[in-house]
């Protein structure tokens, strides 16, 4: 399993960056996002340096999506990233757009896997994205129904598209499957793609 840091190593952490604002000036918009990601971590099961590597993959592959318009007009791509594994979904006009799209991703440093979930059909209008928030808030609250001892639905992360939905998350062989099955029973869930790592237990 890996390391976690303890709720009062963290709670340090935040308090003394945070006495350190005033001090800081124009950089505390990017302190406070970092406080913001440290504290997220209280209850992960990365490391706070896996957390916010994460957290630049993403935004390193979102700005790769933004720098290469012959893909970003003919699609509508969707990135996030877990454990240091990045998962692409959404829509693309051709399977070589999402391939190569794919491809570009996955020179990122840092990175384990791409799992590339993107479709070759139209693209999702506005009202589809709508939908997909509402759905994935909706199945982020549902999950505070499954009754395991020691599971904390917040250590899943939730994506949507058109009905899809999208699990990632470090989870126990007790926990993938419960979560799994009761998503697909969800109102709304057109198909399940789970994409968790299993904790050595």
């Amino acid at each position: 399993m890996p390391l976690k840091q303890s709720p009062r190593s963290l709670l340090s952490i935040c308090l003394s960056v945070l006495i350190l604002l005033p001090l800081l000036g124009g950089c505390t918009a990017a302190v406070v996002a970092t406080t913001a990601t440290v504290a997220s971590t209280m209850h992960d099961r990365r490391t706070t340096a896996t957390v916010m590597d994460d957290q630049e993959i993403k935004l390193r592959a979102r700005a790769t999506l933004s720098e290469h318009p012959e893909i970003s007009e003919h699609s509508r791509i969707h990135v996030t990233s877990f454990n240091r594994r990045v998962l692409i979904f959404g829509q693309a006009e051709s399977r070589e757009l999402a391939d190569k799209f794919a491809h570009l991703v996955s020179r990122q440093p840092k990175l384990k896997s791409v799992y590339n979930e993107v479709e070759v059909r139209a693209r999702a209008d506005n009202l589809d994205i709508s939908k997909d928030s509402a759905l994935t808030s909706k199945v982020k609250g549902s999950l505070w129904q499954i009754s395991i001892k020691g599971f904390n639905p917040t250590r899943v992360k939730v994506s949507t598209t058109l009905g899809n939905v999208y699990l990632l998350g470090l989870v126990t062989h007790e926990e993938g499957p419960a979560v799994i099955e009761h998503v697909r029973g969800i109102s709304g869930v057109k198909k399940v793609i789970e994409i968790f790592e299993y904790l050595e237990e």
